[in-house]
């Protein structure tokens, strides 16, 4: 049987909430982000693409190309909610789906054309949504991810576009190479520079080609290229979750190691997020005392996997947690309600600096493990993490602690 995959994506997600909001930005030139000048913009409306704008500019600059622009720092807890709202009618609509990340979707809707008609079904999916929320939302639709995703880009603003079995490499063919998923800014210079730049031109071209070029990625691009993609839908699971405990040799009541080591320990997880490309909307402090009792405490917040906004609200909870009357025995750490997402969700507060430090503190990590680079407040707790420190005994890069 032949797959059917929906991809649904929420239409300049924060730029419709903010206008859902305030309906007098309707139509306006706008962007969501960072409001100083070092900051980066998050999401931008249509009506500043035109000027050049895109998202993950440097605001100083957007403002620049667009000075009429109306510049909102936005709310991401007020996006999650809506995200929530999205999420919970097409959960009630849709047996298997995947939300890979704050505004978009995808759905297995294979074996749907025996009953109802997969197309119309998604049809009415995407009208209830635009009608319960006031959120534009375009979709695409296939027999697979890759063409879905790509589909759904050339259906928006607020439309709606499906491929039919066949027909795949004709719909990719005259599009440019840099709508293939995959395809960033780097890699679309290098197809550039050898000339390429339509999707029809890697079609023809064997893909030992594409390989010598591009290594293993090339394989990938040129089976994408061709509307090739086996990537199953992953069913959305809220209560998936990442954790790390440390259980003293000895109880201890000493506030600044404990401190220490839940930074240490934070600064790991959230690591691990980025590196599977997760986000975590709920946080997580346990504390068991040397009588064994044991506590913990939650919080629910927006979609995250950013140091400096998971290290506060970790230590905020463990303060409210803490009995400092009493010896303890251990101390861990859980996030949950894990979805699947890139970091660039969370620009709010973002600068260029702090988006460079964290792409290059994760390059290093990759290379040489998740403990060559540590914050000074959790030297500590460098036994907690997955990785092996390939340095053998040498000292990893330590950064200064720093308030935020």
């Amino acid at each position: 049987m032949n797959k059917t995959i929906l991809h649904l994506d929420l239409d300049t997600f924060y730029v419709s909430v903010e206008r859902l909001i305030d309906s007098r930005l309707m139509y306006k030139p706008l962007l969501v982000g960072g409001t100083s000048d070092r900051g980066v913009v998050a999401a931008c409306s249509y009506e500043t693409r035109g000027f050049g704008v895109h998202s993950g500019m440097p605001m100083k600059m957007a403002r620049e190309l667009c000075p009429e622009a109306v510049v909102i720092r936005g709310n991401a807890g007020t996006y999650s909610k809506h995200s929530d709202i999205v999420t919970e009618i097409i959960k009630e609509q849709v047996p298997l789906f995947e939300k890979s990340s704050i505004d978009e979707f995808y759905a297995d809707l294979t074996g749907m054309d025996r009953f109802f008609g997969s197309y119309r079904y998604a049809s009415e999916l995407r009208q209830r949504i635009i009608r319960e929320t006031g959120l534009p939302i375009s979709f695409g639709l296939s027999g697979n991810k890759v063409v879905s995703k790509v589909a759904t880009n050339e259906a928006k603003p607020n439309n709606q576009l499906k491929i039919d079995y066949g027909l795949e490499k004709p719909f990719l063919a005259p599009l440019s190479i840099k709508k293939i998923p995959m395809v960033g800014d780097k890699t679309y210079q290098t197809l550039r520079n050898l000339g390429l730049r339509q999707v029809r031109t890697i079609q023809e071209m064997p893909m030992e080609v594409m390989q010598r070029v591009l290594g293993a990625n090339g394989a990938v691009i040129w089976k994408r290229a061709n509307g090739m993609d086996n990537t199953p839908v992953i069913p959305f699971c809220e209560r998936k979750s990442i954790s790390t405990e440390r259980t003293f040799d000895k109880d201890t009541i000493d506030v600044a190691k404990l401190r220490g080591i839940l930074i240490a320990m934070t600064e790991n997880l959230a690591y691990q997020l980025r590196r599977g490309e997760k986000l975590t909307a709920c946080i997580m402090v346990k504390i068991r005392y040397s009588d064994f009792n044991t506590y913990s405490k939650q919080l629910h917040i927006p979609y995250t996997s950013a140091d400096h906004i998971l290290i506060p609200k970790i230590l905020e909870l463990f303060k409210t947690l803490y009995n400092r009357r009493l010896l303890v025995r251990l101390v861990g750490i859980r996030f949950s309600h894990l979805v699947s997402g890139n970091y660039q969700i969370n620009l709010f507060d973002d600068t260029e600096e702090i988006l460079a430090l964290y792409n290059a503190m994760d390059t290093i990590r990759k290379r040489y493990g998740d403990k060559s680079v540590i914050r000074a407040s959790g030297m500590g707790a460098r036994t907690i993490g997955r990785m092996h420190n390939p340095f053998n005994g040498m000292p990893p890069v330590v950064l200064a602690h720093r308030k935020q």
